[in-house]
C-alpha cells in the first residue's frame, strides 16, 4: 500500500461528524432524474451528463439557481426520505458517526409543498439511519436570506411547536451577498426563545462583518464557512480566544470561486492560529465530493498531517451540539482507532 493509499484509508476510517452539509444539495442528478420520472415532472436538463456539464458555477448564485430548479423534484414524503437515507448511506461509507443536517424549509413552501411532507420524510430516514447504521442525526431548520424576514417567521411558525421535538437548531443560509445577518434579528430573537443552537453562514462571499453580525446580533454559537474572517485579524483572534468553530468546506468554497484552488485555501492558516476548523461537505452532489473526499483533496492540497486529519475529526465532535458524555466517547473512538492504526 503506497503512502497516498494509506492516507485515504486512514481518512476514509477515522470517525468523524458533519456539521455543514444542506440535505437539499445531496440530491444527485441520478436520484433527480428517477425522482422527476416518478412525479411526472420535467427538467430543464435532457440528460444526466447534460446537468452535471451544468455544474460548472462562477459564483454561489449561479449555484443556486440550479440548486432551487433540481429541489422542484422533491414532493412527496417518499422522495424526502429516498434523499436523506441517500445521504446517510453515503455518509457511512466515510465513517460518519453523527450528523447536523440542513435543510431548508421555504424552498418547499414556495411551492405548495407542505410542510408535514417535509418534516415526515426527512425525520423518518433519521430515525432509520440510527436504527441500522448507528448515524445519529439533528435537524437544522434554516431560513432563506434571500427572502423577507415575513418569510422566515412563516416558517418558525409551521416548526414550532407542531414539530418541535424534531428539531435540533436553526440556521441561516443562501445568498450571502447583500442579506446581512442583523436583516434577520428579530426572527432569530423569537427562535432562540426555544433554546435551541443557532448557527448562521457567514464571511463565505460575504465580508468578515457578516460574521461578527451573525455573532452579535443573531446569537450564533457556530459559524457555517467564515473563512473570510482572515481579513480582520481582532475578529480571528476573538474566534480562537472563544472557541467558535467554523464549519468550512473545502471543495464547495474552490467551486464557488471562493478561492482560486484548494492550496490556497486558509484552512491550515485557521488551525494554526487556534481556530476550532471543521471540514464538511456542504452540498456534495454539485461540489464534486462528500465528507471523505473533502479531507483527502484537502489533506493533499495543504500537506496536512496525521495529527492535523485528526485534530479535525476531534474538532468535528467537540463543535458538535451533541451532549457532552456523548462527545466524550466519539473522542475515544478516534483514540482507539489511532491507536489501531499504528
Amino acid at each position: 500500500m503506497t503512502q497516498a493509499d494509506r492516507l485515504e484509508a486512514f481518512i476514509r476510517g477515522i470517525p468523524k461528524a458533519e456539521l455543514h452539509v444542506h440535505i437539499e444539495g445531496t440530491l444527485e442528478p441520478e436520484l433527480m432524474f428517477a425522482l422527476a420520472r416518478r412525479n411526472g415532472i420535467a427538467l430543464p436538463w435532457t440528460s444526466v451528463e447534460e446537468l452535471r456539464r451544468a455544474y460548472d458555477f462562477t459564483n454561489l448564485q449561479a449555484f443556486l439557481d440550479i440548486y432551487y430548479k433540481g429541489a422542484d423534484v422533491l414532493q412527496h414524503v417518499q422522495d424526502f426520505y429516498d434523499l436523506t437515507w441517500a445521504y446517510f448511506q453515503r455518509a457511512a461509507q466515510d465513517n460518519v458517526r453523527h450528523v447536523e443536517l440542513f435543510f431548508d424549509p421555504q424552498t418547499h413552501l414556495r411551492r405548495d409543498v407542505p410542510f408535514e411532507t417535509v418534516m415526515t420524510g426527512i425525520h423518518g430516514a433519521q430515525v432509520d439511519a440510527e436504527k441500522r447504521l448507528g448515524v445519529t442525526s439533528r435537524l437544522i431548520l434554516c431560513f432563506l436570506r434571500h427572502l423577507p424576514e415575513e418569510s422566515a417567521f412563516d416558517a418558525l411558525h409551521l416548526a414550532v411547536p407542531s414539530f418541535r421535538p424534531w428539531i435540533g437548531g436553526f440556521g441561516l443560509d443562501s445568498s450571502e451577498v447583500g442579506n446581512p445577518p442583523s436583516k434577520f434579528k428579530d426572527v432569530f430573537a423569537e427562535a432562540r426563545e426555544e433554546r435551541l443552537p443557532i448557527v448562521a453562514h457567514a464571511g463565505e462571499e460575504g465580508p468578515a462583518a457578516y460574521i461578527r453580525e451573525a455573532l452579535d446580533a443573531l446569537g450564533a454559537s457556530r459559524i457555517d464557512h467564515g473563512v473570510r474572517c482572515t481579513e480582520d485579524d481582532a475578529l480571528v483572534e476573538r474566534l480562537a480566544r472563544e472557541q467558535v468553530a467554523l464549519t468550512v468546506c473545502p471543495l464547495s468554497n474552490v467551486k464557488l470561486k471562493v478561492f482560486p484552488d484548494l492550496r490556497a485555501h486558509n484552512l491550515k492558516q485557521l488551525m494554526d492560529r487556534g481556530v476550532v476548523v471543521t471540514i464538511n461537505s456542504d452540498d456534495p452532489a454539485y461540489f464534486g465530493g462528500y465528507i471523505g473526499d473533502n479531507y483527502l483533496a484537502t489533506a493533499q492540497a495543504l500537506g496536512l498531517s496525521q495529527d492535523d486529519i485528526v485534530r479535525l475529526a476531534k474538532n468535528s465532535f467537540t463543535a458538535s451540539f451533541l451532549p457532552d458524555d456523548v462527545k466524550r466517547r466519539h473522542l475515544a473512538a478516534i483514540d482507539a482507532y489511532v491507536a489501531a492504526a499504528g
